[in-house]
């Protein structure tokens, strides 16, 4: 960092502060650190990894720190002056993302094609038979410590995306190693990761095209989210089976890691906060507000990458084109100008809507309403099923291997079901 810049964002303390960021301490644990650091932001100089990179293999990018609401806020909304295009990502062995890694116009040609096969009522369809995939794992878990983070967190995704896409269920257990592989949140060696991509790249390949070849010969196939995408028309406007392909893979690695962290987050704060638990068994109408809440209090996305198109200039810091820029979302949704005593947990806020897990602007999260599902089933599976839920006797263990998610690797609850449970 040079001297200049240096003293302006607050001399060595600082920069040690920057330098903390993308540590396992931090990623566990990151509020105070961005507390510590809101004072000075707008500030460069962090060194982190995108999504879908290969640490020591692929280069750090060096970024400029928006912590506050406003600034993360604008930013994410003004698409056109901040790019999600990643050129490192391109240049990767990984595959580069659909929509996620998208401008204008290009990006609104590929979400209108997607909203076709990916649509609302698509989704809204889906949620008997989430609830009953829910219900019954909840049922299964019986009395004592579960591991969560495998029995429930990563599995009811996994589960959801497969029949989802009209796979077959042999693949929910690949689901997790590849999500974590390339989200960064598993700590492996490059070579790990690289052919960890690789295996998800090929079984995607494998299987659309082959669905595509099916469809081309008039074979029937069964509907899924997979023969949706091939056919989706949108004015004689069509995605290639590349981009059906990436829009799987995305689906898979983004879609299934950070629900996997949200339901770890729900079961956590229920476990340990029985006065709002008991609040949402005598009025479920809280639920969602609880979701809302959690999203915003301890929500899973903490950061993504923009790109700066031209010379900007934010919270008074000039911001050159090309420069990379952190949106931390998690730290806006800390921010105490909107979110008075940040670090409450309150499910009584009365502007829990503005939160920014799921982003804003074009690129909101698309399986927002399928991630909010599965986590209103789990939250009233728990409260049908269990008369109470507390930390069990192995401690929590959060992810540390990267900033990209706010989680736990490890989470062990101890159950005790209702008494109609028990005597099933």
């Amino acid at each position: 960092m040079p001297d200049s810049l240096k003293a302006e964002t607050g001399g060595d303390e600082v920069v040690a502060l920057v330098a903390a960021l993308p540590t396992g301490d931090t990623i566990a644990a990151p509020y105070a650190l961005y507390e510590r650091l809101r004072a000075h932001a707008p500030l460069y100089g962090y060194r982190d990894y995108p999504p879908g990179t290969v640490p020591d293999a692929d280069e750090a990018v060096t970024a400029w720190v928006l912590l506050d609401y406003e600034h993360v806020s604008a930013a994410a909304r003004d698409h056109r002056l901040f790019s999600s295009r990643d050129p490192l990502q391109e240049q990767s062995s990984a595959p580069t993302l659909m929509l996620v890694n998208h401008d204008n116009p290009e990006h609104d040609r590929l979400r209108g094609i997607v909203n076709l096969a990916f649509s609302r009522p698509r989704v809204e369809a889906l949620d008997p038979w989430v609830r009953d995939i829910v219900d019954g794992m909840v049922a299964r878990l019986g009395e004592g410590d579960v591991e969560v983070m495998e029995a429930l967190g990563a599995r009811i995704p996994a589960r959801i995306m497969v029949g989802l896409l009209g796979l077959p269920e042999s693949v929910v257990d690949r689901f997790r190693h590849w999500a974590t592989a390339f989200m960064l949140s598993a700590d492996l060696t490059p070579a790990e990761r690289e052919a960890s991509n690789r295996e998800l790249v090929e079984y995607f390949v494998g299987v659309v095209t082959e669905h595509d070849r099916a469809l081309k010969a008039g074979e029937p196939l069964p509907d899924s989210l997979i023969v949706a995408l091939l056919k989706a028309d949108a004015g004689g406007e069509k995605l290639t089976l590349d981009e059906v392909i990436r829009f799987c893979i995305t689906l898979v690695v983004a879609g299934s890691e950070t629900t996997t962290f949200l339901l770890g987050n729900l079961l956590h704060n229920l476990a340990t906060m029985p006065e709002i638990r008991a609040r949402l068994a005598a009025d479920r109408r809280l639920v969602g507000a609880f979701i809302d809440e959690s999203l915003r209090h301890s929500g899973p996305p903490q950061r993504l990458f923009r790109i700066a198109t031209e010379d900007t200039e934010v919270g008074g810091r000039r911001i050159s084109k090309g420069d990379w820029v952190a949106l931390f979302f998690a730290a806006a949704n800390h921010d105490p100008k909107v979110f008075p005593d940040p670090a409450r947990f309150d499910i009584d806020r009365p502007n829990l809507n503005k939160q920014l897990t799921f982003g804003v602007g074009i690129h909101h999260c698309l399986g927002s309403a399928l991630a909010r599902m599965e986590g209103r089933a789990l939250v009233e599976a728990m409260l049908d099923r269990m008369a109470d839920m507390r930390l069990g006797d192995a401690a929590p263990v959060p992810q540390r291997a990267s900033l990209l998610n706010h989680g736990y690797d490890n989470l062990t609850i101890r159950f005790t079901p209702a008494r109609k449970e028990a005597a099933e």
